[in-house]
């Protein structure tokens, strides 16, 4: 890979899905696209470029796809749906009494272990939850993981990372060597192919939101865009919950940390009047936001 390639693909994905890759990540780019280089019977990285520089959307969004499918498992991390189990349903269930609905959304919530994650919570809390309309949207920029995540299946690798065995032989079934996760489960989410950069006032107002280890990937004045975007796609009361190395401190006054829950956040009330739009889709159709 040449050193004008690999500036191609650092601005390329930069303005389809906010990657901001260091000068010295050609070795990320190579792993991930040499195999897509082969698939396509091309014979290396330049050559795709090539390929893409004529023209190719197609391709282009295969790129995307090859470059920002990241790593992902059940009750990753294990705080977070702490937090969610013990403080934030809780609290929502208090200042929603009156309607009893909840909308939940996992940004770039990829093959699905974590949207299924705070499924299995909310189930496990059983009868507290009767008569209340749940809501869990879990988006990505991969049409193809969306997929993955739609039909459950996980390998025994898969389910071993982070799965209690007690919710595997309660949730799952077995198939060979594969895992489905209930259909009772997996109708409890509701999935979109969606780019963060774009547009997603459409998805409505959430209580609660799980935006995690994705912003981290971003330049700082992306993760601010879309920071004052969420705070306006958030009830005033709600909760976001971002990954261990993220925070909004430093960033924007928009949200606050929660006192001594890692990792979790409140709009301040500022509501991000005057935070910049989303920017315009590329001309790509199929990472276009649905």
């Amino acid at each position: 890979m040449t050193p004008p390639d690999y500036e191609y693909l650092r601005k390329l994905l930069k303005d389809h899905s906010g990657l901001d890759l260091s000068a010295d990540k050609q070795y990320l780019i190579e792993s991930r696209l040499l195999p897509l280089s082969r698939k396509c019977g091309l014979p290396g990285i330049s050559e795709l470029v090539q390929k893409m520089k004529g023209g190719s959307s197609s391709l282009i969004a295969q790129v995307v796809e090859a470059m920002t499918t990241n790593e992902t498992f059940f009750f990753r991390d294990k705080v977070p749906f702490d937090h969610f189990r013990d403080s934030i349903v809780p609290e929502i269930m208090k200042a929603r009494a009156n309607r009893k609905t909840i909308r939940i959304w996992c940004a770039a919530g990829s093959t699905g272990q974590e949207p299924y994650s705070l499924a299995m919570s909310l189930k496990e809390m059983g009868a507290t939850l009767a008569g209340w309309r749940v809501e869990i949207i879990a988006t990505d920029l991969s049409q193809e993981v969306l997929e993955k995540s739609k039909a459950g299946i996980y390998s025994q690798f898969e389910v071993q990372r982070g799965l209690p065995i007690q919710l595997l032989v309660k949730y799952f079934k077995q198939n060979g060597e594969l895992w489905q996760i209930g259909a009772d489960i997996r109708a409890m989410v509701q999935h979109r192919q969606l780019n963060l950069l774009h547009d997603f006032s459409q998805l409505g107002a959430f209580d609660i939101i799980f935006c995690r280890n994705v912003l981290i990937y971003f330049d700082q004045d992306t993760k601010i865009n879309i920071f004052g975007r969420l705070a306006r796609t958030m009830e005033q009361d709600g909760f976001l919950v971002l990954g261990a190395a993220e925070t909004v401190v430093g960033l924007t006054d928009v949200f606050k940390p929660f006192p001594d829950k890692r990792g979790l956040y409140r709009p301040t009330g500022a509501r991000a009047a005057n935070a910049p739009a989303a920017t315009a889709p590329p001309k790509v159709a199929a990472m276009a936001g649905r």
